[in-house]
């Protein structure tokens, strides 16, 4: 391994993080991949822009605790990031050093100070979901005229009918609908975890005739991508929230009541889960139909309807006071008549 001011080359030791401890020795997800690709992107980014250091010039010397964290300050102040994202970026940076911490002691001091980066504290924001009237609303800007809109009509029904996550529904691939009675997707969750949710005859009378017109049907295309670009190639998901961002502009305009400030793909995953909570779905249920590992999870679901609390509450209402503005024995003139004479 090349040695460069006493410390070891960086690009080696960055491409030996992913090759070897990241896939093989921990067999992370190509969700946890990407992320963590895309935290070292921005962070040769920065320092290219930032402190005129080209890509092929970082060295170890050059990234202390300091430098970590201007990086995270330029990705909230210049970038725009959310403290959640600026902590998921810090997290990744702290598995790379706690693993250099391993292939180099020699510099133990320095990586332990950036290991010891705190994730910030903020305070989260609502959950955001939309009315089952906004999403017909919305649905409704969707053109069927053309064959891109109806690719984006049978995307968007599935992700909200399915609550899949974006990159859920970016995997998708014709194999993994089942077109014959009982309609299902079969959908790839994070840490590799399939699951089988049931979607409704309507819902998939869109996909069908999506799969049928694309000629995805075909057994030969079993396995490609089953929504796709211009160019053929598995949509992005920068792509899917451009499809949706599109339609929500549209519909926003006209109806500004019915929809938030903002969408994203996990709006539509949210919807979803409020709207078979309001159905009276078990959370258990829910938790299978999202994916989640813990019901803990799947609780914030009903920590954000105050309605559903409500309407619990009031099924379960007993009146314990029993206050009346007159007590029973005084309505009874007998036993008034026979208490006076006890006088």
């Amino acid at each position: 391994m090349i040695h460069k001011n006493n410390y070891l080359d960086f690009a080696i030791c960055l491409e030996k993080f992913f090759s070897d401890y990241l896939i093989k020795e921990r067999g992370a997800s190509n969700h946890t991949i990407r992320s963590y690709r895309d935290t070292f992107i921005l962070l040769i980014d920065y320092l290219s822009k930032e402190k005129s250091i080209k890509p092929y010039n970082i060295c170890f010397s050059q990234i202390g605790k300091e430098c970590v964290l201007e990086f995270l300050d330029w990705l909230e102040c210049k970038r725009d990031c959310t403290p959640g994202t600026r902590n998921q970026r810090c997290a990744a940076l702290r598995s790379f050093f706690r693993y250099i911490m391993y292939l180099d002691p020699t510099h133990m001091s320095q990586w332990k100070e950036i290991c010891k980066i705190r994730l910030k504290r903020y305070v989260k924001g609502s959950l955001a979901y939309v009315s089952v009237e906004a999403l017909k609303c919305l649905l409704d800007y969707v053109p069927v005229d053309t064959r891109k809109g109806r690719r984006d009509l049978a995307m968007l029904t599935l992700m909200y009918q399915t609550g899949a996550r974006v990159q859920e529904i970016i995997d998708l691939t014709p194999a993994s609908i089942r077109l014959s009675k009982p309609f299902t997707v079969e959908l790839l969750g994070k840490g590799s975890k399939k699951r089988i949710v049931p979607i409704d005859g309507n819902s998939m009378e869109l996909v069908s005739c999506y799969i049928k017109e694309n000629n995805l049907d075909d057994c030969a295309k079993r396995v490609f991508p089953l929504f796709f670009n211009c160019w053929g190639e598995r949509l992005s998901a920068a792509g899917v929230a451009y499809i949706l961002e599109k339609y929500y502009s549209m519909a926003k305009k006209e109806h500004e009541d019915l929809f938030p400030d903002k969408i994203s793909p996990h709006v539509l995953r949210h919807s979803k889960a409020m709207h078979l909570l309001q159905s009276g779905v078990n959370l258990v249920y829910i938790r299978d139909i999202l994916g989640h590992a813990s019901i803990k999870t799947t609780e914030i679901y009903a920590r954000a309807d105050s309605k559903y609390k409500r309407e619990a509450l009031e099924k379960a209402y007993v009146d314990v006071c029993n206050v009346h503005t007159e007590c029973e024995w005084e309505k009874d003139d007998k036993l008034k008549q026979f208490l006076k004479s006890l006088a």
